[in-house]
């Protein structure tokens, strides 16, 4: 019996295997947009425009497909005021909430580490 490669493990054990399952959640709340959305929102309630204002570098597109994305897993939710015009706004829901403190404690550890990981990248391309 051959072992699957890790590329191809939809084709071998199926997208609704636990583990492809898994890999997709990964995958959404580990992706950079995601994480500094959830880190906003872990403050309260946003508006789109000030996450847009607060999330140096993101384009208007992504913000607005990470935030569905992010909706559609159950981890944000989009409440829409009926004023003219419009008033939107996003928050965590309450599994969201849970892993607000995970996503603030891996944004801690960056900001606490970058310079050792920048000076490490730097040794590393010299050599």
């Amino acid at each position: 019996m051959t072992r699957a490669r890790h590329t191809d493990v939809r084709e071998t054990i199926g997208e609704n295997h636990p583990t492809c399952r898994l890999r997709h959640i990964l995958d959404r709340v580990g992706d950079k947009w995601s994480v500094l959305v959830m880190s906003l929102l872990g403050g309260g309630p946003k508006r789109y425009s000030e996450l847009q204002r607060a999330i140096e570098g993101i384009s208007q597109r992504m913000l607005t497909l990470t935030l569905r994305s992010l909706e559609r897993d159950g981890l944000v939710e989009r409440t829409v005021t009926p004023t003219s015009p419009p008033r939107v706004d996003y928050a965590l829901t309450p599994v969201g909430q849970t892993l607000s403190a995970q996503v603030s404690g891996l944004i801690a550890w960056a900001e606490e580490h970058r310079e050792y990981v920048a000076a490490s990248r730097l040794r590393y391309d010299a050599s």
